[in-house]
């Protein structure tokens, strides 16, 4: 059990910093990027990356790091470290909260009305689009990245704790 229980931390912490890096990236380079450039440019990079993202690299990360959060907390409830096993249900229920409630709520349905906008010619068009649409998904985008990284200090405080006991 203890075997499996370490692997089980290892694997949480791992997957909490990978999604929060991949939030954190779009926060200080992808979306700075894209503001910077052309956007109608702008526009149809954010398309084709949201219709990318969706993939069997991706998805362990976004949806499994609440489940292995949950199950370090379970297996370390079963073994008694009651304060290491709360520090991990804590880290999986701001995940849950504000990695996968939060994309699900905003990030996603913006990211679907971008997919079917056709790219204007015109760039002062394009450029209220984009605006519009970069100032508020930036916002959730920011959300979901100090929660995700409230998330894994969380985890790695129960990691510590657990390595205390």
């Amino acid at each position: 059990m203890h075997l499996l229980t370490r692997v089980v931390i290892f694997v949480s912490l791992l997957l909490s910093a990978a999604i929060f890096g991949f939030f954190y990236a779009w926060v200080c380079s992808t979306m700075w990027g894209l503001d910077a450039a052309d956007p109608r440019v702008s526009i149809q990079a954010m398309q084709a990356m949201n219709s990318s993202v969706r993939n069997v690299v991706f998805a362990p990360a976004f949806f499994g790091t609440p489940f292995a959060l949950a199950a370090a907390a379970l297996l370390l409830f079963m073994q008694s470290q009651n304060r290491s096993a709360i520090a991990f249900a804590l880290a999986s229920l701001i995940q849950v909260c504000f990695g996968l409630a939060v994309t699900a709520a905003v990030n996603v349905p913006m990211n679907e009305a971008l997919a079917i906008v056709t790219v204007p010619d015109d760039i002062a068009a394009a450029r209220i689009i984009w605006r519009d649409y970069s100032e508020r998904w930036q916002f959730w985008n920011q959300v979901r990245t100090v929660g995700s990284g409230t998330a894994f200090l969380a985890a790695a405080t129960g990691l510590f704790l657990f390595c205390r006991d």
